[in-house]
């Protein structure tokens, strides 16, 4: 008696560990928004570049608090803005000593704000945070963090979307990652954190 106890007992663990997924609504397939402009973070490295100044011209990592020093402009806000924001605000701290600058800032490295990167944590091969790229899809993500470890329980792993209020989402891993099923591919937003269990088994 104590025995069939203690198999229905294990039965509806499995049962309520295996709906613990179905509890969030599927992530939506397409994610990403047309107007997406890449936020500077630190880290980053910039390539200022003034036009007829080759001597202002350089190439600057964003430092740790979020700022670039160049010739003639000792510190300058990066971190938070695009690469347009901070080309007209070099244009207008160089305007005070170089007649008229011309600047172009290209982004060469990126890893952008910490709240926009994508961070997988739990039962990858390699968890860590990426930097978000548009159209960027969990597959993508799978493939840099190296797949899944033998005890992940893929099907059950979630998506935290922090754009929507950390609502959560479920994702089929397993299916996507094991099976090749691709109608488990979703794209990912800015700041998500993609969150992959431990399976019992």
């Amino acid at each position: 008696m104590v025995r069939w106890s203690a198999l229905g007992l294990l039965l509806g663990l499995m049962t309520a560990c295996a709906g613990f997924s179905s509890s969030y609504p599927p992530a939506p397939v397409a994610a990403s928004t047309p107007d997406y402009n890449y936020i500077v973070g630190a880290g980053d490295t910039l390539n200022i570049i003034v036009w007829r100044n080759p001597e202002l011209s350089m190439s600057v990592p964003v430092r740790p608090d979020g700022k670039v020093s160049t010739p003639l402009v000792d510190e300058l806000v990066a971190q938070g803005k695009t690469s347009i924001e901070i080309a007209r605000d070099v244009e207008k701290a160089l305007g005070k000593l170089v007649r008229d600058p011309v600047v172009t800032i290209i982004v060469t490295s990126f890893i952008g704000p910490y709240s926009e990167q994508i961070r997988v944590v739990g039962e990858a091969a390699k968890p860590q945070s990426l930097p978000y790229k548009q159209k960027m899809t969990v597959l993508d993500v799978m493939i840099a963090v190296g797949g899944l470890t033998d005890f992940a329980d893929g099907n059950g792993a979630s998506i935290t979307r922090a754009s929507e209020g950390d609502k959560r989402y479920s994702v089929r891993l397993k299916d996507l990652v094991k099976r090749g099923d691709i109608s488990a591919n979703v794209e990912m937003k800015p700041g998500d954190i993609l969150i992959i269990p431990q399976g019992w088994f």
